[in-house]
Order: structure tokens, then C-alpha cells, then sequence
């Protein structure tokens, strides 16, 4: 019990000490028909750790979309900058990610479900104003690990806009 409690002290003072964003991609909504929504946190100037949720809103047969129905990232970045406005990061991250495939090529059915955890980087830069507004470009890929029906590579693009408090 001494534990827990220590673990959720610990957990409580570190959300409330440092800094923390909220984002929304907006190029996914718009190009894409996708919802992703990202929280990030700062453990120092030149270090964080996040984590986004996509949600894929276009249909299983559209010409253009992610492969993925839904995706938890969690992710963790390293700015190389950290005293400008424009700061470079590089990024690892860990995707969950799961969806439909085709069970046969070309033949529409969509029936193969897969679930599967990728590992990638991504580079990217982040405008940071006094105020509290937040863009964010970045892109990167990842490989599927485990499964033998989901996609080998996972992308990570996007276009954030958000609010840092």
C-alpha cells in the first residue's frame, strides 16, 4: 500500500510541476478523414514524453487512408533546441495499432482483423509562442513486430495544433 501511495505521489507532482500540452492533428482531419489527439508532457526543457490516439473516421475502400482503424502512441522526444521559438526534436515511439486487411488482393472483402505493436522515430519541429499556441510538423515510421496480417510499416505524419499550459 505504502507503495501505491508513493507511485501516485510521485505520478501527481510531476503532472503538476511541469509543462503540459494539448494537440489536435489537424492536416489528419482535414486530408484524411482521421481524429488524432495528442497529450504531451515535459520532463525538462530538452525532454518529454506523450502519448496521441488516432481514430480513423473514412471508410475500409477509400483510395487514401491509414491502414490502421485505431492507434495508441505513446512516444517520448528529445528537442535539440529548447530556448528558441522553432525547436528540432527527434522522437521514439511505441504504436499499438490495429485494423482490417484484405484477405485476398483486390477483392474488397476486409475481413483479416489484426492488432499489433510497432517501433519507430520520427524527426519533426515545434513553434512554441508566449502565449501558449502550439504547431508542431513532424513525420517518422514504424515497424509492425508481432503480427503476420497487419501492414510492415506504421507512418507517423502530422500537422499538430494545440495549447500548452
Amino acid at each position: 500500500m505504502k507503495k501505491i501511495l508513493l507511485i501516485i505521489g510521485l505520478l501527481v507532482s510531476s503532472l503538476g510541476y511541469s509543462q503540459q500540452e494539448i494537440k489536435l492533428d489537424i492536416a489528419d482531419a482535414l486530408v484524411i478523414r482521421s481524429l488524432e489527439f495528442s497529450y504531451e508532457n515535459y520532463i525538462s526543457a530538452e525532454n518529454s514524453f506523450g502519448v496521441s490516439a488516432l481514430f480513423n473516421l473514412a471508410k475500409q475502400d477509400a483510395s487514401f487512408r491509414y491502414n490502421e482503424n485505431t492507434m495508441i502512441t505513446p512516444y517520448f522526444r528529445h528537442y535539440f533546441t529548447s530556448e528558441a521559438q522553432w525547436n528540432f526534436f527527434g522522437e521514439a515511439f511505441v504504436g499499438i495499432n490495429s485494423g482490417k486487411k484484405e484477405s485476398v488482393e483486390d477483392s474488397g472483402d476486409y475481413d483479416l482483423k489484426y492488432t499489433d505493436g510497432a517501433l519507430g522515430v520520427a524527426i519533426g519541429t515545434k513553434y512554441s509562442s508566449e502565449g501558449g499556441l502550439i504547431i508542431d510538423v513532424y513525420a517518422g515510421v514504424g515497424r509492425n513486430l508481432f503480427g503476420t496480417d497487419s501492414p510492415v510499416l506504421v507512418p507517423r505524419v502530422g500537422v499538430n495544433v494545440g495549447w500548452r499550459f
